[in-house]
C-alpha cells in the first residue's frame, strides 16, 4: 500500500510552508504559548491572512470565492496548519465554513451557494450549530423546537443547548421539527436562521474549566425565510447527517497530526518528571503513540474516498469513536503523570481556546487541566460513543437495531415511563 502523497501535493506542501514561514513570528511556538488576551487577537489577525492567501476554503469551487483546489490540498494545508499549532480560522469558521459551508457545497441550491458561502469567507456571517437540546442531546432526533410555515417565513419556538461560540455568531443552523405527525427522524427540516432578531436569545454556559465554551439559544417566534431550507423539508435528518460526516471524518488526517504532537509533548512531560522508564507510563504512551498511527491509517483511506468523488458518510463514526475516546486517557495520563500538581494546577491555561499545551507551555499543569477537564465531554459531543456505536453497528455492520422505547414492542413502557 502506498501512502506517500503525490509530488504536486508534496509542491503544494512546500509552498504553504513558506507563505506560513514568512507571515508568523521568528520566534512562534503555537498559539498555545500566547498569553490568553493576545491568543483573541492573533485569531483575528490570523484570519486576515488567511482570506488574503485564498486559504479558508481552498477547495471551494473559486465562482464561490474558494480556492478550487481538491480536497487533497485542504487536507495538505491543515496538516501544515496543525503542525505550526496555527489555527484553521476562528472556532466559527470550523463550524461555518468547514462543516455548513462543505455541506451547502453538495446540498446547496445555486441561490444559497451564491448568497451564504461568500458572506462566510467575508465574514460578515458568523455561524454556530443548533443541534442538542435539554433533552435531545445523544438522541437527537429527540428535539422539540418547531418551526411552522407562516406564509414566505417559518416561524420556530424552541430551545438549543451546548451551542458552541454562540454568543459570537449572528446566524445559526438548525434542525428543527416540521412535521410533529411523522416519525421522529423524518419530519425535521434543517433550517439557516439569523440571530440578530428579537426572537432569539443567547445565554452563556461556563465549563468546568471556568471559560464561556457554550451557550443557550432560546426561540420565541424567531423567523427565517420559506427558502432557507437546507436540503428538502422534511428531510433535515439527510442534511444534519453529512454535515456530521464532516465533522467527524474529513479531519482524520490532521487529527493524527495534531493527537501526534501532543503524545512527543506528553513523553517530554514524563521525561521532566523521572517517569519516562516506568513501566506503566510507557505502556500508556506506546497505546497513546499506536492509536495516532491508527487515526493516521484510517485518515489516508477517508481522504481516498473523498478523491475518488466520494462524501463523508457513516464510517466517520469510526473516527468519532476512535479520537475521543483517545482524547480521555491521553489527557488522564497527563493528570496521573502531573501527580498532586493537577489538584492544584500553575501556570497559564488555555484561555478557553482549544488548545493543547505548546511549546513554551509545557510545564503549565493548568493548560493540562483545563483540556483534561474539556476532553471529559469528548464522548459526547459530536454524538456520543454509545450512539456511534450503534450506527457502526446497525449501518455499517447490519447488526439488528437496538429496541426502542418510542416505538416497537416496548412502547407501552416508554408511555408509562413518561406517564
Amino acid at each position: 500500500m502506498d501512502i506517500t502523497y503525490p509530488a504536486e501535493a508534496e509542491q503544494y506542501r512546500s509552498e504553504i510552508r513558506a507563505l506560513l514561514e514568512s507571515n508568523l513570528p521568528e520566534d512562534w511556538r503555537g498559539i498555545g504559548s500566547l498569553p490568553d488576551a493576545e491568543q483573541v487577537e492573533f485569531l483575528k489577525v490570523w484570519r486576515k491572512v488567511l482570506s488574503q492567501n485564498n486559504l479558508l476554503a481552498v477547495s471551494w469551487p473559486k465562482e464561490y470565492g474558494g480556492g478550487g483546489l481538491s480536497d487533497l490540498e485542504q487536507v495538505v494545508l491543515n496538516e501544515e496548519l496543525m503542525r505550526l499549532g496555527v489555527p484553521e480560522g476562528t472556532e466559527n469558521d470550523s463550524l461555518g465554513l468547514k462543516l455548513l459551508g462543505n455541506t451547502i457545497t453538495v446540498l446547496g441550491t445555486d441561490e444559497q451557494k451564491d448568497y451564504f458561502l461568500p458572506r462566510m469567507l467575508s465574514g460578515e456571517h458568523v455561524w454556530c450549530q443548533g443541534y442538542s437540546e435539554p433533552e435531545a442531546g445523544s438522541d437527537l432526533a429527540g428535539m422539540r423546537t418547531r418551526a411552522v410555515l407562516d406564509g414566505d417565513e417559518w416561524v420556530i419556538n424552541g430551545q438549543k443547548t451546548w451551542t458552541s461560540a454562540g454568543s459570537n455568531a449572528n446566524w445559526i443552523f438548525a434542525i428543527v421539527r416540521t412535521d410533529p405527525t411523522a416519525a421522529k427522524h423524518r419530519g425535521l427540516s434543517f433550517l439557516l436562521v439569523p440571530m440578530d432578531q428579537p426572537g432569539v436569545e443567547v445565554r452563556p454556559i461556563v465549563n468546568a474549566a471556568g471559560y464561556v465554551a457554550f451557550n443557550e439559544v432560546f426561540f420565541t417566534d424567531a423567523r427565517t425565510a420559506k427558502a432557507n431550507v437546507l436540503g428538502e423539508v422534511n428531510g433535515g435528518w439527510t442534511t444534519a447527517n453529512m454535515l456530521l460526516g464532516f465533522e467527524r471524518g474529513v479531519r482524520a488526517t490532521t487529527d493524527a497530526v495534531r493527537f501526534g504532537r501532543e503524545v512527543e509533548r506528553m513523553i517530554e512531560l514524563a521525561r521532566e518528571r523521572g517517569l519516562s522508564d516506568d513501566p506503566h507510563i510507557r505502556g500508556e504512551l506506546a497505546w497513546c503513540w499506536s492509536r495516532v498511527q491508527t487515526m493516521r491509517f484510517r485518515g489516508y483511506r477517508a481522504l481516498t474516498k473523498l478523491l475518488s468523488g466520494g462524501v463523508p458518510g457513516v464510517d466517520g463514526s469510526f473516527s468519532k469513536v476512535i479520537w475521543s475516546e483517545f482524547f480521555q486517557r491521553y489527557t488522564e495520563l497527563g493528570m496521573e503523570i502531573l501527580g498532586l500538581e493537577a489538584l492544584a494546577p500553575t501556570g497559564q491555561g488555555n484561555g478557553g481556546i482549544l488548545v493543547t499545551p505548546q511549546p513554551g507551555t509545557e510545564n503549565s499543569s493548568n493548560c493540562w487541566t483545563d483540556i483534561a477537564l474539556y476532553a471529559r465531554a469528548a464522548t459526547i459531543y459530536g454524538g456520543s460513543s454509545q450512539v456511534q456505536r450503534n450506527i457502526i453497528g446497525e449501518q455499517l455492520l447490519g447488526l439488528p437495531k437496538e429496541p426502542r422505547l418510542d416505538g416497537g414492542p416496548f412502547q407501552d413502557i416508554g408511555r408509562r415511563k413518561s406517564a
